[in-house]
């Protein structure tokens, strides 16, 4: 069937050759760690933390961590043996083509969005709200209306957002960047690198002798009697949501052609970086929550709650009979903000990057229109896709609150990893012989265990994360039936009923599945969600007529396409 033709190894091997001819294999172990600990530490660790401590976890957000990094282990062991096998620059993408076929690979490009382009929204709305922290010290207010979505309301329960601009101007700013292209030195890359591990570093040791440890208690908080608000359905309803600060581990598989001895160095690096990232998480939560009662990190406007290390800092100091707080370091501060506002803008660079290089890539292959591979006559870059995600991200982070996006940041990766392991078994089934420069020890146990922690995490998550999920998952649908299907480049004329049913089948499985959840949501929620609910009976039917339609469809395959 052409749904699951796969891309030939040799073909990516030639591509590779053309595009990236003479990398080197200079990388070691301690090399892999390194770029391992650059790309973990992000823009999750200062922005989700005090959003998943608030409403989730409490103090109990330290263990949030090491169940989300006991997740990323399990992926990661996977994630190695695919680029070991495929060892060139890519993605999930490229590795589910050559090895799955043509329909999964579309389903992980599509998903790859949400880690990507709603990830970077999810940054941007972080950074809007450390720059209001910056700018207020220095006097000067932004109008809070323009700090906040509409779906946000200000410190006082009436002001209401109209869009987030702060957030809107770095993507705008980075889109043109990357639109005129630019190059990142070994230097500067080293200077990111050392800058983000900075700011952790002093975090904690600035902030430990500050301590409280009534504020650690208890550990985990009682549940309230919701599901996931807070007790032990709320620690793991936490992991889910800081997975997104260990997103961009990733980066360590995707270096195999540059290294050395994969075999050896690619679990070192993956399971090094983790494990000194998910310490380095653990003792800096620890050192938050307990300077700073895990309540204050939702009080306050919406624009606050994404910038839980300003408010962690405003409380590092002594506090006097009225109960007000001196800052020991006034200086701090701002120091550590500038800090973060400048690795955030990378951040937000490199997601654009990645998103952009996704979509060309599937545009190359037919799967998406020729718009995305189109190249700047004069900058050779993408610019007609950074321009269109520069729009969409845009509209991401003006109207959509930072934790909605952060939850879709997290599912949308979440069900990647689980992908990329139930992948790893089927390569061992499909292509047992294929040469392997590093292999995923306990081969089914290892894949088997990342699915389940990786799904457990899943389906903690919010059932509005889900609804989003699918709705999104069915519009993925709906281009790949209605265009990628027919201009696919390595399977043209092979589609035939039996591809458009199957694509089809999915999608009524979705579409009933999107009202379930949406019932189930409608019925045991304490917020009014009317909008979402009508919203996604509305999808789910239209989409139901749509792929029953479309499952008898005939398609003339000596016809061309």
């Amino acid at each position: 069937m052409g749904l699951f033709v796969k891309k030939p190894l040799h073909l990516l091997f030639s591509e590779a050759q053309e595009s990236e001819k003479g990398l080197k294999k200079t990388l070691t172990s301690w090399s892999l760690v390194a770029l391992g600990i650059g790309a973990i530490i992000g823009a999750g660790l200062f922005s989700i933390t005090g959003v998943a401590a608030a409403n989730y976890a409490g103090p109990g957000i330290m263990i949030s961590f090491a169940i989300a990094a006991l997740g990323c282990a399990f992926a990661g062991l996977c994630y190695a043996e695919f680029a070991s096998m495929i060892p060139v620059a890519g993605s999930a993408y490229t590795y589910s083509y050559a090895t799955m076929g043509e329909f999964i690979a579309w389903i992980i490009g599509w998903d790859l969005v949400l880690e990507y382009a709603v990830g970077a929204a999810t940054v941007a709305s972080s950074w809007s709200g450390y720059l209001g922290k910056l700018l207020a010290s220095f006097g000067v207010a932004l109008p809070p209306e323009l700090m906040m979505t509409p779906f946000d309301v200000a410190a006082d329960g009436v002001t209401h957002g109209i869009l987030n601009l702060p957030a809107v101007f770095i993507v705008v700013l980075m889109s043109l960047v990357l639109i005129k292209g630019t190059s990142e030195s070994a230097f500067v890359n080293t200077i990111i690198v050392i800058l983000k591990v900075g700011i952790v570093l002093a975090f904690i040791l600035v902030g430990i002798k500050y301590v409280k440890p009534e504020n650690l208690q208890p550990l985990i908080p009682e549940n309230e009697g919701t599901f996931g608000k807070f007790g032990w359905t709320g620690i793991i309803r936490a992991a889910a949501v800081v997975f997104f600060a260990y997103i961009g581990f990733d980066a360590v598989s995707t270096a195999a052609q540059e290294t050395k001895n994969p075999k050896r160095a690619m679990p070192i690096g993956i399971m090094g970086s983790l494990l000194i990232c998910t310490a380095l998480y653990i003792v800096f939560a620890y050192v938050m929550v307990g300077v700073v009662h895990y309540t204050q990190f939702g009080a306050g406007s919406t624009a606050d709650h994404l910038a839980p290390v300003a408010i962690a800092i405003e409380h590092m100091g002594e506090v006097d009979a009225a109960g007000n707080i001196t800052p020991a370091y006034p200086w701090l501060n701002n120091t550590i903000i500038i800090a973060i506002l400048l690795g955030y803008a990378s951040v937000i660079l490199v997601m654009l990057l990645g998103q952009s290089r996704v979509f060309y890539s599937m545009s190359s292959d037919g799967l998406l229109p020729k718009f995305f591979s189109t190249v700047h006559p004069k900058f050779r870059t993408p610019s007609k896709s950074n321009l269109f995600f520069m729009v969409l991200v845009s509209m991401f982070a003006a109207f959509i609150p930072g934790r909605v996006v952060g939850e879709m940041t997290s599912i949308g990766t979440l069900f990647a990893f689980i992908l990329v392991c139930i992948g790893v078994m089927i390569l061992r089934k499909s292509n047992p012989d294929a040469p392997r420069a590093f292999k995923t020890p306990l081969v089914p146990l290892v894949p088997i265990l990342g699915i389940i922690v990786c799904f457990g995490m899943m389906s903690f998550l919010p059932f509005d994360t889900w609804i989003r999920l699918i709705v999104w998952m069915l519009i993925g649908l709906d281009i790949y039936l209605y265009y990628g299907i027919k201009h696919s480049k390595l399977n043209k004329d092979k589609h035939d009923s039996r591809s458009y049913k199957t694509v089809s089948n999915t999608g009524i499985v979705l579409a009933i599945l999107l009202a379930i959840i949406a019932l189930v949501h409608h019925y045991t929620t304490d917020v009014p969600d009317n909008a979402l609910f009508y919203f996604s009976m509305f999808i789910a039917v239209i989409h139901l007529v749509i792929y029953f339609t479309r499952r008898g469809y005939q398609p003339n395959i000596n016809a061309g396409n």
